[in-house]
């Protein structure tokens, strides 16, 4: 096993790994040091030691390695503190025959290290170990343990000698690893298990060299990942090593084919344990993983850039092959997936998406918590409407065949469809405005299929729901529909671009309520306004919700006193609790398709318009006269010359 999956070289593409030594006076921090650089003991070192470096080729994973000393003394604190945040890796040093300074590393230098909130690996090493008394009956092991269970950043625990050389070089080879190759990303100390995360990115390198799909790598295939991860193939007689190993402790770790995804996982649990977390990082490195366990940013196309009014679809080759997907993971043909299949289909990405907001209760689902094709494919739509990267890195984690780029598409701009009188997209996202208890998230959850509750619960943050529409003549249209709180409004409004993402705006209030009708219109009249300032001016219709309800007198005649004014549709009136919604989302989704018509149209920007109307029409009539005058004048000129030529 030993030369099995070997060791990399300088699998960080680091420059350096930055070293900080503290601890009590007398420990033996600088003799640690220049007995390290040196390699031979000083009997008389300074108290502090300049920056001292080790080059490159000092450790095998070939990355350059600076120490810091550091100062004991109180009034040089300020300075020690600046250097621990500044570290890579921290060395806490204590004296073998002070027992004293071995407390005051849990008393001290550990909850100092938390209170300046620095987060990188420590090791603890214990100096003068040919001072120690020789009558001392426990063991460093025994020592450490109750240290190392409250303090879980510590990686390693080492003794060592500067006057007797031991174990010198170990201590900064283990400061080094812990940065190059951390054991908390990956191993689960408390439970003694892989991390989540690490076993989901496992599975998927192991389903990415399964390249006959048998759920086992058989002896080539073991072959393959072998060179690709380590550079050298595996002989053999290693090969039949290497599965007698794990079957040996695990019996479904191994079958006919090959080794299993178990097995596999089982091998990197074993190399952890061990201390061989190179072996497992170099195979996460080799497959694109950074420190987080996440696919590193290089390997996610960053060119889907896009202006303010534009947004980013599925292509129809991206949206084929999640329907596929969708098939493949419907293990019980029911035409949904329920939440194990989605967790199996997400099995081999960073985290599950759609556990977390907004996607979490932004689609329809079914009694048992399943999503129909359409949930499943509006689920994507929305992640790439709002967050098309983490879109991208997710179809590339669930093992998307193509060049990333393109499953996408960027759409054009808003301000082009307005003048073109059309547009091509097919996700259209609907900012839902209007006053508390109107009935805004009473719509989203009827575009969602719920059921309508008399029970009122304020809206405090953005809210989304999603879901395909379908159109006359057969086209489906995905509808986003944002709910935007009464209280964050003028918040959004602050931002010169908020609407420029927003293909229409609808505003709801309650039929029943007068002044929830004039606060929507005022609303109304900020978005309006807002659009007309910026330039990124949207379609707008008016809901009337709750028509279950008589309505406040002179309602109608007031809507559509407001409606004509600013020259969009009258109120479309609904009725949530009765589930009377009016073809609501079909005629928002109508609207949409039409981005030149439904553009509400204020007082100030009438105004606007008539003065600029105003200023062209005096600049050509201007422009006219000045022509004529400039005419005039030619003429004139001629008229002149001739009568002094006659004269």
């Amino acid at each position: 096993m030993a030369k099995t999956w070997a060791g990399p070289t300088n699998p960080f593409g680091r420059t350096g790994v930055r070293i900080v030594v503290a601890g009590d006076r007398g420990t033996g921090k600088s003799s640690l040091i220049v007995t390290a650089a040196a390699e031979n003991f000083a009997a008389n070192v300074p108290p502090v030691l300049p920056p001292t470096r080790l080059p490159e080729d000092f450790f095998p994973d070939r990355v350059p390695i600076t120490i810091i000393d550091t100062s004991s003394r109180v009034e040089d604190d300020g300075k020690v503190a600046e250097e621990l945040k500044r570290a890579d890796a921290v060395v806490f040093t204590y004296a073998c025959d002070e027992p004293s300074t071995l407390d005051r590393l849990s008393t001290f230098w550990l909850p100092k290290l938390r209170k300046l909130e620095v987060k990188v690996p420590v090791i603890v090493v214990g100096c003068k170990l040919d001072l120690r008394d020789e009558n001392q009956q426990m063991s460093l092991e025994q020592v450490m343990s109750p240290i190392m269970q409250q303090f879980r950043e510590i990686e390693t625990c080492i003794e060592c000698s500067a006057l007797k050389q031991i174990q010198i070089p170990e201590v900064f080879y283990y400061a080094q690893k812990a940065v190059l190759h951390p054991t908390g990303p990956l191993f689960d100390q408390e439970t003694q298990t892989l991390k989540p995360r690490c076993v989901r990115a496992l599975k998927r390198i192991f389903i990415l060299c399964d390249h006959d799909k048998d759920g086992a790598l058989s002896d080539a295939e073991l072959n393959d990942f072998q060179v690709k991860c380590f550079n050298a193939p595996l002989q053999p007689s290693e090969i039949v090593g290497v599965k007698r190993v794990v079957a040996e402790k695990l019996a479904e770790g191994v079958n006919e084919r090959g080794l299993t995804l178990t097995g596999f996982l089982f091998l990197h649990a074993l190399f952890i344990e061990k201390g061989r977390l190179e072996t497992t990082w170099t195979v996460l490195r080799k497959f694109g993983y950074n420190n987080d366990i996440r696919l590193s940013e290089e390997l996610i196309p960053s060119s889907l850039k896009r202006a303010p009014d534009q947004s980013v679809e599925l292509t129809n080759e991206a949206i084929e092959y999640l329907r596929g997907i969708f098939e493949l993971f419907d293990s019980d043909h029911d035409g949904a997936l329920r939440p194990r299949e989605i967790d199996d289909l997400f099995s081999t990405a960073a985290e599950s998406p759609w556990d977390r907001a907004p996607y979490v209760d932004a689609v329809e689902r079914n009694a048992f918590g399943g999503l129909s094709l359409d949930g499943f494919l509006s689920e994507w739509a929305l992640m790439t409407l709002i967050d098309p990267a983490w879109s991208m890195e997710n179809l590339i984690y669930i093992g998307y065949p193509g060049d990333p780029l393109s499953a996408f598409r960027v759409t054009r701009r808003r301000r082009v469809d307005r003048k073109k009188q059309q547009t091509d997209r097919n996700v259209f996202q609907c900012f839902v405005f209007g006053p508390k208890k109107a009935g805004k998230s009473a719509l989203l959850n009827s575009f969602l299929g719920r059921s309508f509750s008399d029970n009122y619960t304020s809206t405090t943050d953005e809210l989304y729901a999603v879901n395909v529409v379908d159109q006359p003549g057969g086209a489906k249209k995905t509808l986003v529909l944002r709910e935007i709180p009464e209280d964050e409004v003028s918040k959004l409004l602050l931002e010169k671009e908020s609407l420029a993402a927003c293909d229409i705006a609808v505003f709801v209030h309650d039929s029943t309520d007068a002044f929830s009708w004039e606060r929507a219109t005022e609303l109304l009249v900020e978005v309006a306004s807002h659009g007309e300032d910026t330039g990124f001016e949207v379609p707008c219709l008016i809901v009337a919700a709750k028509d279950d309800r008589d309505s406040f007198p002179m309602a109608i005649q007031e809507s559509t006193r407001v409606s004509q004014d600013m020259g969009i549709e009258a109120p479309i009136p609904i009725s949530v609790k009765l589930g009377d919604l009016n073809n609501v989302f079909r005629r928002i989704v109508s609207t949409s398709e039409h981005p030149h018509l439904s553009i509400p149209e204020t007082e100030a920007g009438r105004s606007r318009k008539q003065y600029h109307r105003l200023l062209n029409h005096s600049l050509v009539f201007f422009s006219v006269g000045a022509a004529v005058a400039i005419v005039g004048l030619a003429a004139y000129r001629v008229y002149a010359a001739r009568k002094n030529a006659s004269s």
